[in-house]
């Protein structure tokens, strides 16, 4: 039977004999949280944890196409898309998009997440070309425009060897390297850095019904296979990050769950990825009808993820999240 092992995270200057780093970071735990499939969750001392799975928890992460792990990162959304849930239609432009992308980096954004292809329930499959035609010419000009490093939002192969071609640096599949065959090769043949996510369906289908035996503990052993998948073509481990997919193919409480033990991911040994920005969730708990109104709902739900460890944060309000993150570290 697989047991996985969730971190109790804690932070303070002052940590008890016994106390170990989580993931490098300044948080540590002393305790963790044991999950079984079909049995009830235990607590148990952090050094009962086996050694592979302790190393794990605790090594520090590579830094990633040049950005320090131990140091959160803010992903800044830019959709070049008609139809996206929140912003389509927005960078429909290069001028657009430049301004947008240089305002994002000079209020803190590291990495820029360009996408072609809407991701929101119910949205239609966009053939290759046209995906390219929209997020290249972007890609060109901001990688000029900004420096900072650039991820492509894509899950087809032909469209991720334009876009790192045009200078994207990083791969995030939403569809977590299950939906194009050859995606996964091309990556591990560049040594691209990637992002895999999780997603139960595709965008067209994924918010009909969807039903996990044991949500946390099926996307983590999701995420597992997708790694092992990865570096069985030679992609090391150390240019992986994961995004357990909150809002693909999930229900409120499916996301919620998810949230709450977000910790046990380190387990996979990479840095997480937490993309809830304007999220329907965030409307209905939030109670906010309005997308474009959703930052103070995606910000505590941000902050709640980084409080677990997680590295980079995916947003659409960069100089918002930016503000509430460094009153946060300032104050822990």
């Amino acid at each position: 039977m697989s047991t996985y092992y969730r971190p109790l995270v804690q932070h303070g200057p002052t940590r008890p004999a016994g106390a170990f780093p989580l993931a490098g970071q300044s948080l540590w735990f002393t305790h963790v949280e044991v999950f079984r499939h079909n049995a009830a969750p235990e607590v148990a001392v952090a050094s009962d944890v086996p050694k592979a799975m302790l190393d794990r928890l605790t090594s520090t992460r590579p830094a990633v196409s040049g950005l320090d792990m131990n140091t959160p990162h803010i992903m800044g959304i830019l959709n070049a898309t008609p139809d996206s849930f929140s912003d389509g239609g927005v960078h429909n432009s290069v001028a657009a998009a430049r301004a947008s992308a240089a305002d994002m980096v000079s209020h803190g954004a590291t990495i820029l997440d360009i996408g072609g292809e809407s991701t929101r329930p119910g949205a239609k499959f966009v053939p290759e070309n046209e995906e390219i035609a929209r997020t290249c010419p972007l890609i060109d000009a901001i990688r000029e425009e900004t420096g900072v490093l650039i991820s492509i939002d894509t899950r087809k192969a032909s469209v991720a060897k334009a876009a790192c071609k045009a200078g994207a640096g990083l791969v995030n599949d939403v569809s977590g390297f299950t939906f194009d065959p050859e995606l996964a090769p091309f990556c591990a043949a560049q040594r691209a850095p990637v992002c895999v996510m999780h997603m139960q369906g595709d965008p067209a289908t994924m918010q009909d019904n969807p039903q996990y035996g044991n949500v946390l503990l099926d996307v983590y052993d999701f995420l597992e296979t997708q790694i092992a998948l990865l570096e069985g073509l030679g992609l090391s481990r150390d240019l992986i990050v994961v995004d357990p997919g909150i809002g693909f193919g999930k229900t409120e409480d499916h996301n919620l769950t998810l949230l709450r033990n977000l910790s046990l991911f380190h387990g996979l040994g990479c840095p997480i990825l937490l993309g809830v920005s304007r999220k329907g969730f965030i409307g209905s708990i939030g109670q906010e009808s309005d997308k474009t109104a959703r930052a103070p709902g995606s910000i505590a739900v941000a902050l709640a993820g980084l409080s677990q460890g997680v590295q980079i944060i995916r947003a659409h309000d960069v100089a918002e999240t930016s503000q509430a993150l460094r009153l946060w570290a300032a104050v822990r």
